[in-house]
């Protein structure tokens, strides 16, 4: 006969089950899950392909969900979306998926795309959409709530998120990027290019040509590989700023920091500081712009 412990009078350790426990921890989360509304999941994919519009031009919104465009070499566009949604019974959401549509129409010179999820249905749907894309088409983007990553194309890109970060590669022509709570990236990128975030970081690494960049809280960080003539402007009202630019430049600096430090490892001649935390310069012979201001953080430039 087998006595239990006398740490363990009712024999838990030896692997009897407590006849006065409860289902346990998982097993509370098994029943709360199980009633909770909403619980059912359905999703689906389509693909399809469509003409590319004689101006080489797309608009697209997609409200909730990640928007991706590839550059390719083809001539035609694919586009492929996965919709997902949840509901209380699996009737239900199958409605509620059936109701999330792509809509688009095309002119002589752009094709309007539209992920369309219907008002009921919109707290609980995504809808993830991918473009492949001939590499020279001009591409418009706008989200709600949704990461948007544009990549490989030789024409301008616009994108603006109010909820996600937005990522840039590969991109020869101008670029305007727009978010409102989140990161920018931008590499490998050619042309005039403007960032802004209300509330996140801003990173640019190996951009060829202009860089205007703002964010109310965030850092910015910047290399440049080659200078474009209206130069660098690089603003942040709380964080700390890092360009660095290619070798032996001919610029005009001018930097500010009101609350930090200023930590230059180029030559400047011609310096003139201002007691307001203000100093300009200029490194080799001048003439382009560069431009940096922060309220709160470090300026580096190297």
């Amino acid at each position: 006969m087998k006595f239990p412990r006398r740490d363990d009078p009712k024999g838990i350790l030896d692997g009897n089950p407590d006849p006065t426990a409860g289902p346990g921890f998982g097993g509370l989360l098994r029943s709360f899950f199980s009633k909770m509304p909403w619980a059912e999941h359905a999703t689906d994919e389509e693909c399809l392909v469509v003409p590319t519009p004689p101006g080489r031009a797309i608009h697209l919104y997609n409200a909730n969900g990640r928007t991706r465009i590839i550059g390719e070499d083809r001539e035609d566009i694919e586009i492929r979306i996965r919709k997902s949604v949840r509901a209380d019974c699996p009737d239900l959401a199958a409605k509620l998926l059936d109701s999330i549509r792509l809509q688009s129409s095309s002119s002589a010179d752009t094709l309007e795309i539209e992920v369309q999820i219907p008002r009921k249905c919109s707290r609980h749907a995504v809808a993830h959409i991918e473009l492949r894309v001939p590499v020279d088409t001009r591409v418009s983007l706008g989200s709600t709530n949704g990461k948007i990553c544009v990549e490989g194309l030789e024409r301008s890109v616009r994108a603006r998120s109010s909820n996600g970060s937005v990522s840039i590669r590969e991109i020869t022509g101008d670029v305007e990027v727009m978010t409102a709570n989140a990161k920018v990236t931008c590499r490998c990128t050619r042309g005039h290019l403007r960032a802004r975030s209300s509330n996140g970081k801003i990173e640019i690494e190996g951009h060829e040509g202009s860089i205007e960049a703002s964010t109310s809280n965030g850092i910015i960080r910047a290399s440049v590989d080659e200078l474009g003539e209206v130069g660098v402007s690089l603003v942040t009202s709380n964080g700390r700023i890092v360009l660095d630019l290619p070798e032996k430049p001919d610029v005009d600096v001018d930097i500010r920091v009101e609350n930090g430090h200023i930590r230059n490892d180029l030559e400047l001649t011609d310096v003139v500081t201002d007691p307001n935390g203000r100093v300009r310069g200029r490194i080799g012979r001048g003439g382009i712009p560069i431009r940096l201001r922060t309220s709160n953080g470090t300026v580096s430039l190297r």
